[in-house]
């Protein structure tokens, strides 16, 4: 309370008092008389103010029992709108002056309580409104004193086991362990309980205007305002468009899939070593398939950019047509055949889309298999065991085997984008349309790098669309409970199982097309049983393989069909996926129908080796569209592999699950300890290390500098699958029309060519020539040894009507 406020308190209560009240007033005359036993009871302890302690009408605004009021006309004191602050002492305050007394202390009837109300007058105006009685429960028999000299009321605060305040605005200290207070012989008790229960708010705030900072339980002393508590807080400060983009960017690089991304990169580089050594000059494993599928990108990509209706009628194989389609296309990759050109340029994007599909294969595994559930240490198994199984390494020179991520990118984000997994089922609130979209896109682009493997994937996709119908089917005729699937998911399923079917359509027309006009270009029962591989084959390992390559040598000399037939996915894997069908994070349920997936794949890559292929593999040899165009049934293990992932990614997720509750009973917090942490880690190493390779890096042979300045079509000898490869990629500078091709099978018109031309030069070989419409010839000598080709290459073409050149270690003839 101000002085100023306190002194016209005072005024106003000088003015209304008596001036003498020494002397008591006789019974009768003011309150009526109390006896000193009822004077002594003590009010209850809670609930309302008993009757005898209610004022009188017209009475003082003090809060007195009935037997304690003063007479009617008695002066008020002031009653201020202002909260009141309840302090409780056990010990008595005195002052220094004498106190009156009214008739209600005459009688012996003095009642004092355990707590003091003061009263503070609001912007110094004294309150006629008689206040609210004070609490009951105060104990009756202490003296009350007075608040100070002028006998205004003050505020007093309880203080447990320290000295009273001194009252704001007055200078003496304030009563402490009273509940009234008396002033020239009128009682006074001020209570305001109620209204301070519900306006705390009030009450510190004008606890602050008076410069006190009021403890609201009423237990430690008042404390000065602070004079910061007028300010706000200091506003954040906003960063930059730098600063943004510097801190999303951050956030970006720790996120889990920006690490899963940037490790697999890495690791591809490491496992694949030496690829990226000699990236322009060397291949891995050997020059022929690699040199062709090194063609297929650069071909791709320049006539898309030149003639893109010309696409199916490549350079090679002149004067065929459809001549794409003889092999897998790889045309996922023709935005990387834009850039380059040239044999030189066209080795390293190979050499970079190698390193490339390995890290793709890591990062689509690790991604299915942590969509279903579990967690990363088993993710990472999976992914390395899927990307770096052992037989993989007899397929490095097949990059659109090598390109299998797109598989399990696919799947996984089409399980994220209908919020299904199999640890959790399905469950609708995951739900992204977005993501469902993007894994239909994915699985396109998978299915452009080639049928070899695209075409189970096909299927596989299908087989998983009818299932699902199905079961929505089942659940609808049995009025089980439907689960939503929204507008939005089914628009995205739509268009991109639409936009998925499109592309095989598209890309078997010419494949059609091909098998229409070369009926050679089918394959055979006994092509399929040569490729096809024994039950040993899934424990042999290729000779690619540092650990088991050469331990392995003399099972693998008496199998078929090398390297197709070595299908060893990994020792580890096998004990990993075994361990997953006891210990692991899938249900049991799980664990059977991922074990029966395995075996059916395992016997379907069998081929016709397992008895006979009668009931498993021929079936569909014969009768499914587009499986007789596959020959090497042992690709299959690509499913065998993730299969096997899953369940032992289940395994290793249990024991790592395993390893953190006994962590938690030791550790805060609960993470494993490094004996644990090293232990959980060491499958990943012990896949990874069957993973290890001593593939071989040849160098490819530098393009002739005539395949550089030499117009076609052009016919180069001699004419061989291997030699034809070497010229598909050195047509890449110019990529003029050339009668060499390889591919999978060899057109019946090259065959003849090959046969025509064995003598050149001479007379009727030069004639064949010309009819088809060849008009330069060039003979590599480097390769002429052991051919006819030896002892014509020198001979004089004088009467032949064509002329000869030497360019280099070649010979050019212009028919």
């Amino acid at each position: 309370m101000s002085t100023d406020q306190s002194d016209a308190a005072n005024d106003t209560a000088r003015s209304t008092a008596p001036t003498s009240t020494a002397t008591p007033e006789p019974p009768g005359t003011g309150t009526p008389d109390r006896s000193p036993d009822r004077a002594s009871e003590p009010g209850p302890a809670t609930g309302a103010t008993p009757a005898e302690q209610q004022p009188e009408s017209g009475a003082a605004a003090g809060v007195l029992p009935a037997e304690q009021q003063p007479e009617s006309g008695a002066a008020a004191g002031p009653a201020p709108d202002a909260e009141l602050d309840t302090a409780r002492t056990d010990k008595p305050h005195t002052t220094d002056k004498p106190r009156t007394i009214d008739s209600a202390e005459s009688n012996g009837s003095t009642q004092t309580t355990d707590s003091t109300q003061a009263t503070r007058p609001v912007d110094g105006r004294p309150s006629s409104t008689p206040e609210k009685p004070a609490e009951p429960g105060s104990t009756p028999g202490k003296p009350v004193e007075p608040g100070g000299d002028d006998g205004s009321g003050t505020d007093a605060k309880k203080v447990d086991g320290a000295e009273p305040e001194t009252a704001a605005g007055t200078g003496d200290k304030a009563p402490n362990g009273t509940d009234t207070e008396q002033q020239d012989g009128k009682g006074k008790e001020k209570s305001e309980a109620d209204k301070e229960e519900k306006d705390k708010g009030k009450k510190e705030k004008k606890g602050g205007k008076e410069g006190k900072d009021k403890a609201t339980d009423g237990t430690e002393p008042a404390k000065p305002a602070d004079p910061f508590t007028s300010f706000g807080p200091a506003p954040e400060v906003v960063p930059g468009r730098v600063g943004r983009i510097g801190r999303a960017v951050r956030r970006r690089l720790v996120h889990e899939w920006s690490l899963a991304g940037l490790g697999a990169l890495v690791l591809a580089v490491l496992m694949t070593w030496p690829t990226l050594r000699y990236p322009r000059h060397t291949l891995p494993q050997d020059t022929w398939d690699p040199t062709l599928q090194a063609w297929q990108v650069a071909w791709s990509g320049h006539i898309l950019l030149t003639k893109p209706a010309q696409l199916w009628q490549s350079n090679a194989f002149f004067p065929e047509t459809w001549t794409f389609a003889f092999s897998d296309t790889l045309l996922g990759y023709a935005p990387a055949g834009m850039i380059g050109q040239g044999p030189e340029a066209a080795i390293l994007r190979y050499n970079i889309l190698f390193v490339l599909a390995h890290a793709l294969a890591l990062v689509g595994a690790y991604a299915l298999v942590r969509q279903l559930g579990s967690g990363r240490i088993g993710a990472v198994v999976a992914g390395v065991g899927f990307a770096y199984a052992p037989w993989l390494l007899g397929q490095a020179g097949h990059l659109h085997v090598i390109s299998n991520g797109g598989i399990p990118l696919a799947l996984a984000m089409l399980a994220r984008g209908h919020g299904w997994s199999l640890r959790h089922g399905y469950r609708p609130e995951r739900r992204r349309s977005g993501w469902a979209l993007a894994g239909w896109l994915v699985a396109a682009w998978q299915l452009s790098l080639g049928f070899g493997i695209g075409l189970v994937f096909a299927y596989v996709m299908g087989l998983i669309t009818v299932v699902v119908l199905l079961s929505w089917l089942v659940r609808r005729i049995l009025r089980r409970t439907r689960q939503p699937v929204g507008f939005r998911l089914l628009l995205a399923d739509f268009w991109g199982g639409a936009a998925f079917a499109a592309t095989g359509a598209l890309l078997a027309i010419p494949y059609f097309k091909v098998a229409e006009l070369h009926p050679n270009a089918r394959r055979t029962a006994e092509e399929l049983h040569n490729y096809s591989p024994p039950p040993g084959g899934f424990l042999t390992a290729p000779p690619e393989s540092l650990i088991w390559g050469d331990l392995h040598e003399p099972v693998r000399s008496g199998l078929p069909g090398l390297p197709e037939t070595t299908l060893l996915p990994g020792y580890v894997l096998f004990a990993l996926a075994l361990a997953g069908l006891f210990f692991s994070i899938w249900t049991v349920r799980q664990r059977l129908l991922l074990l029966v997936a395995v075996l059916a794949a395992g016997v379907l890559a069998m081929g016709s080796r397992f008895f006979g292929g009668t009931w498993t593999y021929l079936p569909l040899f014969e009768h499914v569209p587009g499986w007789d165009g596959l020959r090497t049934p042992g690709r299959l293990m690509i499913w065998v592999t993730l299969l096997l992932g899953v369940l032992a990614a289940g395994s290793v997720g249990a024991f790592a699950e395993r390893a953190r509750q006994i962590s938690a009973a030791e550790r805060v917090p609960p993470r494993p300890g490094p004996f644990l942490r090293l232990v959980t880690l060491l499958p990943i190493v012990l896949v990874l290390a069957e993973g290890l390779n001593s593939t071989p890096h040849p160098v490819v042979p530098v393009q002739p500098a005539a395949m550089r300045v030499a117009n076609g079509p052009l016919l180069v000898l001699p004419s061989d699958q291997k030699t034809d490869q070497h010229v598909m990629l050195w047509s890449t500078s110019r990529f003029q029309d050339i009668v060499n091709g390889g591919s999978g099978f060899t057109p019946t018109r090259l065959a003849e060519v090959r046969q025509a031309t064995a003598n050149f030069p001479d007379q009727a070989s030069i004639d064949y020539l010309r009819n088809m419409g060849v008009r330069t010839v060039v003979v590599l000598r480097d390769r002429v040894a052991g051919t006819p080709l030896q002892a014509t290459v020198d001979l004089p073409v004088d009467t032949l009507g064509i002329s000869r050149e030497d360019v280099g270690e070649t010979v050019v003839y212009r028919l």
